[in-house]
């Protein structure tokens, strides 16, 4: 199963919607609406290592395929590591007023309990969410970030962990006690995770870090790598959409 970085820059459909949650440039929220609202809700938490980099525009293929099937998809920015207010606490801040606003911002669109979908770095935010967020369906991490304090021993990406929390779990202990989701309860909602064998960015050795503490389910794809568990042209989608499904 190929690790193509493709999808990141491939053309989609734009979103049919776009909120803003916050008076900030980064707080925006994209929505793409299936065939025939309202529908089951996932917010799609977009990964890139916490870094400014990258934005939600990567997505694309993925909410417009999950939107397809019948979801409505909602992706928030939020600020990021290389940019104003982005990292500690400033991303934790902007991904939870994003998830504080979408009930009301979406109420006509949606039906029932939201899920919380999130891939690499996103899976990290999805996971921290549900921690602080009720009434959650499901949560589904896509080769997540899920043991902060395993990727910052690991220095993942160059240190994105560490930049993100503005140190090591050595020095800033309160911070990752407070954010790494390996270190918090575990979610109310059902949770599972999915993880690539061959991912050479994430690891999947920290998806069993965090499936060995907790209990939850991690569901192991022999030879996907990072970017195939966000491409709806790959392999490995059909096992996205079932998580999402069930």
């Amino acid at each position: 199963m190929p690790d193509s970085r493709e999808v990141l820059t491939r053309p989609s459909a734009p979103p049919d919607l776009t909120f803003s949650y916050g008076p900030l440039p980064d707080h925006v929220l994209d929505v793409r609406l299936p065939p025939r609202p309202p529908a089951p809700l996932v917010v799609l938490i977009h990964g890139g290592f916490w870094r400014a980099a990258y934005d939600r525009t990567h997505t694309g293929p993925l909410a417009s395929a999950l939107a397809s099937a019948g979801f409505v998809v909602a992706v928030p920015e939020y600020r990021r590591t290389g940019q104003p207010g982005g990292g500690w606490p400033g991303t934790f801040e902007d991904v939870a007023a994003a998830l504080d606003a979408i009930p009301g911002l979406l109420a006509p669109y949606f039906s029932g309990p939201p899920s919380l979908l999130g891939h690499s770095a996103g899976g990290h935010l999805a996971l921290w969410a549900a921690s602080r967020t009720p009434g959650l369906r499901s949560v589904v991490s896509l080769a997540g970030c899920v043991d902060l304090a395993l990727c910052s021993t690991l220095s993942l990406d160059d240190g994105a962990t560490d930049l993100l929390m503005g140190g090591s779990p050595d020095t800033v202990p309160d911070r990752y006690a407070l954010a790494d989701p390996a270190s918090l309860p575990t979610p109310a909602a059902s949770v599972l995770l999915l993880h690539g064998t061959a991912d050479d960015r994430v690891p999947v050795a920290v998806s069993r870090s965090y499936a060995a503490r907790t209990g939850v389910p991690l569901v192991e794809l022999p030879d996907a790598g990072h970017f195939a568990l966000i491409d709806p042209l790959s392999a490995a989608w059909p096992s996205v959409l079932e998580a999402v499904q069930r």
